[in-house]
């Protein structure tokens, strides 16, 4: 029996999937989990010394970690190479240096991109004494190769309210971060019975993580912390169940 076949009875048995559709709900206490003190992080996907051969990767989506800092601490300067990295705080700031001469401080709105490319240094910090939140997202690159590059955009609560606003595409539309790969990224927050519905475009696939909060994806609830892999669906449609902060992915 295959891993599809698996996973499809398995969801059908948990009333994830209708006939010909495809929902892979990922738990929050289901991902991988390091404490390294300082630094509390749970794991979409396989990472570092986290390897779970059925979630390596969704699509071109390779690294999703839902990361805790404390106070003062930080990961000192290491090495990046052909990722797409976006970095999206929650809560509290991150300071960021690299070796492209970048300095910035990171909050809650920001959305910071990183494009490694042929190689890139860097130092990320919690430079406060209150917890820090982030998300850090890697994404493949359309190639290989390229040239290092990074922006930084902020994205209010008021554009995020109630909507999916875009905040990073492969042609920076609507004044998005713009990235090296045919994903789209929106970020919504929903108050309860907030709706917002994506249209998905044959072939294309979806992944949604609870950021914050409680919500309805489809008519499945999900907790702060879950995700979803989303494939042969017409349509995504988010329903805010308590003060919801949500990414959706829209993946080749």
């Amino acid at each position: 029996m295959g891993l599809l076949t698996i996973v499809v009875i398995t969801s059908i048995m948990r009333g994830e999937f209708e006939e010909g559709k495809m929902i892979e709900i990922r738990k929050s206490d289901e991902r991988g989990h390091a404490d390294h003190g300082w630094l509390d992080s749970r794991f979409t996907f396989s990472f570092a010394d986290y390897f779970d051969p059925e979630h390596v990767q969704f699509r071109t989506l390779r690294v999703l970690n839902d990361d805790r800092v404390a106070g003062g601490a930080g990961f000192p300067t290491h090495p990046h190479r052909d990722m797409e990295i976006v970095t999206y705080v929650l809560e509290g700031a991150l300071e960021h240096r690299d070796s492209m001469g970048n300095g910035s401080v990171i909050a809650p709105g920001d959305v910071q991109y990183m494009s490694a490319g042929t190689g890139v240094t860097h130092s990320e910090f919690n430079p406060s004494k209150d917890p820090l939140h982030l998300l850090q997202i890697w994404m493949l690159p359309e190639k290989r190769g390229l040239k290092p590059a990074y922006d930084q955009k902020n994205f209010s609560v008021v554009e995020k309210k109630a909507r999916l606003r875009l905040v990073a595409s492969p042609d920076g539309a609507d004044g998005s971060v713009k990235i090296r790969q045919d994903n789209a990224l929106y970020a919504t927050i929903l108050d309860k019975d907030d709706t917002v519905k994506h249209e998905l475009r044959p072939g294309r696939h979806a992944y949604i993580q609870v950021a914050k909060g409680q919500v309805k994806l489809n008519g499945t609830p999900l907790q702060e912390g879950d995700g979803a892999a989303i494939s042969e669906e017409k349509s995504v449609e988010l329903t805010g169940v308590d003060n919801a902060e949500v990414l959706l992915f829209d993946l080749a």
